[in-house]
């Protein structure tokens, strides 16, 4: 696989596939072409420009518990350390997430209301679902039915847009892993002790959800992968913008060539390769198949679904909402704000200003994300853009977070295929990847490519893994598709240690 001439196609210039390409140059002697259907590098972690105002699409956190990954990033580009703040939103108040057992939230609450939330965790522990058929039964587990329905189920409901108990718990076991009532309690008492200085960003034995600080570029996380595709070429790799995949020719088990068309010039170009690296979404890869793939497999993959994405950028002259630190009113210090109001449609806020300074062109405004959940086509995506943004500046002000005449700019991004779901034809994704499997020289990576909820660390491992299967010539994927699962990072440990 190694020989002298040996080319690799990568469909998709995200983290998975750019990751993919410069292991390869790095590490083989295998030479890559990426192709990317848009003209910007980053995939779901790209950055877009507005004005001189930048938007991170979903808010991208440089945190992973794997020091390979951590390491890569250090040696790609200097970055920021930002400190980690998020809350939840709900009847109008603040709340730490994640939650802090204190007075503040027990007055919130109201006693009556934390001693069912305590009886209710402590009934989940005595008596727990079993076995965990949905993500409803994953929460109740963790957190107590009461906890879940105050805090978790509206907001989860407004991103997936169906009922917990629909959505399979595989999805709590990716997203939320560790994370219980029990682990917050230790994760606090340990940050009393631990003494970790202000800069250090390797909390690796930390839960996601619970870390304290974090790398993020300074015009954001489209800068880390416009350098990384910089890199691949000037070592003479090949990264091709407007490029959509249209076929993926394959024989006797083996992937042959991708046609692409060239959306500049209207031509369809076929590429020709040695081994190859799928990110597209594993519907349209079934699709683009030639010859197509059997009847069942083709069903499962129309019947998998995926949520998609709307996010109105907002420039304000000022919020309601402030923190107070002896000095008067400060700008809220919160990276991004979980909507937990069943009234309105909002379901995540983001404050671009507290991820870096210069996403924001004048530092005298607010530059805000607010973060829609919904399908493409529906009545929600199809709004147009100024209706759009009207319906978010009058959310804000019905929540009490924005004055009616504050906002003085906005846009609207739309964006397809953002989260693979774990409902529809979700239940028979094995067949899927047996099938895939079985085509030796074709590696499906990333958050789309397999059809699982990746954080972009975990869709970097997945590159990483399987240029590393490359390199010892190893057949089994296995590996690959372990990565984001329980026991990955525990793995790593092992081999670290």
């Amino acid at each position: 696989m190694q020989r002298s001439g040996s080319r690799a196609v990568i469909i998709g210039a995200g983290p998975a596939g750019l990751t993919a390409a410069y292991e390869l140059l790095t590490r083989t002697a295998i030479h890559p072409v990426v192709l990317e259907r848009s003209e910007s590098m980053g995939g779901l972690s790209r950055t877009v420009n507005y004005r001189g105002n930048r938007i991170d699409i979903g808010g991208h956190r440089f945190f992973s518990k794997s020091s390979r990954v951590m390491d890569w990033w250090a040696r790609m580009l200097p970055m920021l350390v930002r400190e980690r703040r998020s809350r939840i939103y709900h009847g109008r108040k603040f709340f730490d997430y994640p939650l802090k057992f204190s007075l503040d939230t027990v007055g919130k609450l109201g006693l009556i209301r934390v001693i069912r939330i305590g009886l209710s965790y402590f009934g989940s522990v005595l008596s727990p679902i079993r076995p965990e058929k949905s993500l409803e039964d994953f929460f109740i587990n963790r957190f107590g039915r009461e906890l879940y329905r105050t805090f978790f189920q509206d907001y989860t409901e407004k991103v997936w847009g169906v009922p917990c108990s629909r959505i399979d718990a595989g999805w709590g076991a990716q997203r939320v892993k560790g994370l219980s009532i029990r682990k917050t309690l230790i994760h606090a008492v340990k940050s009393i002790f631990s003494g970790r200085g202000p800069d250090n960003v390797h909390q690796k034995g930390t839960e996601t959800s619970l870390i304290e600080r974090f790398l993020y570029p300074e015009f954001g996380p489209g800068q880390m992968w416009e350098e990384t595709a910089r890199k691949v070429r000037e070592q003479g790799g090949d990264v091709r913008t407007n490029a959509e995949v249209v076929r993926v020719l394959h024989r006797d088990g083996r992937i042959t060539a991708i046609e692409a068309l060239d959306r500049n010039s209207g031509r369809k170009v076929i590429h020709e390769g040695d081994v190859f690296f799928s990110t597209m979404p594993i519907k349209h890869l079934l699709r683009a198949m030639d010859p197509p793939p059997p009847q069942d497999i083709a069903a499962i993959g129309e019947g998998l679904v995926y949520r998609d994405f709307m996010i109105v950028g907002l420039l304000v002259k000022d919020l309601l909402i402030h923190d107070e630190d002896g000095r008067g009113a400060q700008l809220i210090r919160d990276n991004w704000i979980y909507i937990q109001e069943p009234d309105v449609k909002l379901g995540r806020l983001q404050i671009f200003n507290n991820w870096s300074p210069s996403l924001v062109a004048d530092p005298s405004k607010v530059w805000l994300g607010l973060e829609y959940f919904c399908d493409e086509g529906d009545a929600l995506w199809r709004l147009p853009d100024q209706e759009m943004i009207e319906l978010g500046k009058a959310e804000l002000v019905k929540i009490g977070i924005l004055r009616c005449n504050d906002a003085e700019d906005g846009t609207v991004l739309r964006v397809g295929q953002t989260y693979p779901a774990y409902f529809g034809t979700y239940e028979r994704f094995g067949e899927i990847r047996q099938y895939l499997d079985g085509f030796e020289n074709l590696y499906p990576l990333g958050r789309n490519g397999m059809h699982r909820y990746n954080n972009q660390d975990h869709s970097m491992l997945t590159a990483m893994v399987a240029v590393d299967n490359i390199v010892a010539g190893t057949a089994d994927k296995s590996n690959i598709w372990g990565v984001n699962t329980e026991q990955d990072y525990h793995e790593e440990e092992t081999q670290e240690a």
